[in-house]
């Protein structure tokens, strides 16, 4: 059986796709790969943040919601988001950027082992920067230039993601079992789980809180999606999901990449998508995420979708 290659992406909610814009690209520096829908509900937006190209690995995406409320925090939901940079002098420099754009911040700290510098956006959205320690980064992510943020600082991927949850070892049982997970860490609260021994872009926290469930809402993590090379691949996980007993929603074309979806027994939303064919499937790298793309099966549709939309820019 093959084992999945580490995070592929995570996708949020957010009441305002403007601002939304304007924080992840203006303040967090990463490039804005893809601007298209929901394929599912393609009145609202669907945007993908990244490195030069949205490689696996990268992608911060986020569904366009205008009439979501405010998350209620609770268990099982997935609840932080680590961003790797390259060093501990990045922190530095992150920490006095929060300063002066006024973004919430602590001070810097650890998590999961590693240096660390807590901070939410615009909507309460948690997240971590982690310290990388000039360690070398998967080979497929090249950071974006059409930033001000100097190379040496800047995010370069996905690192650990935190998953609370009510029954720890229903999660942790998943992903060490079936997903082949190791696990670095496992006590009576927490658990720390890597894809592949020591690459923290395929870690994830899972800790155990009891109490009542989050109530997702603007700021809130919708799933996350974990990475695989090939349709093939999705298929034979598609089986090994099933003789779990679990179900999935089957294998889904969604473009730019092919990806099921699954819950855990929390509760949690998983994704496992391919790596390719990717955004340049449709957009030479230097026009990603320029102009409103869409799908074959919903071009008839853009002047419809188009008249709906806000102006992002």
């Amino acid at each position: 059986m093959h084992k999945l290659n580490g995070h592929h992406h995570i996708s949020m909610l957010t009441k305002n796709g403007k601002q939304n814009n304007h924080f992840y690209t203006k303040i967090l520096g990463l490039r804005r790969v893809k601007k298209t829908v929901n394929q599912d509900s393609p009145s609202m937006y669907h945007l993908f943040y990244g490195d030069l190209t949205g490689a696996p690995g990268t992608e911060l995406t986020f569904f366009e919601m205008p009439v979501a409320g405010r998350t209620v925090r609770g268990t099982n939901a997935i609840t932080r988001i680590g961003l790797l940079v390259p060093s501990f002098e990045s922190l530095l420099y992150w920490q006095e950027r929060f300063q002066e754009l006024g973004v919430e911040h602590s001070g810097l700290t650890s998590y999961a082992g590693k240096d660390a510098l807590f901070f939410e956006d615009h909507e309460g959205l948690r997240m971590v920067l982690l310290n990388h320690q000039g360690k070398e980064a998967p080979a497929q992510w090249q950071t974006w230039d059409g930033t001000d943020i100097p190379e040496e600082h800047r995010i370069l991927g996905l690192g650990t993601i935190e998953i609370t949850v009510r029954y720890l070892q229903r999660t942790v049982n998943l992903l060490k079992d079936l997903f082949h997970y190791s696990v670095v860490e496992d006590d009576d609260k927490e658990a720390i789980l890597q894809s592949s021994e020591g690459e923290v872009h395929g870690e994830i926290v899972v800790k155990e809180l009891e109490g009542p469930s989050e109530k997702p809402g603007k700021g809130s993590i919708h799933h996350l999606a974990l990475r695989v090379s090939t349709v093939e691949e999705l298929r034979q996980w598609e089986d090994k999901i099933k003789e779990r007993g679990l179900e999935s929603s089957g294998v889904v074309d969604r473009y730019y990449f092919h990806s099921l979806y699954f819950r855990d027994r929390n509760g949690i939303l998983f994704e496992i998508a391919t790596d390719g064919p990717g955004f340049t499937v449709d957009s030479a790298i230097e026009d990603l995420g320029k102009e409103l793309d869409l799908p074959p099966f919903l071009e008839q549709k853009r002047a419809d979708i188009e008249a709906i939309l806000e102006p992002l820019d």
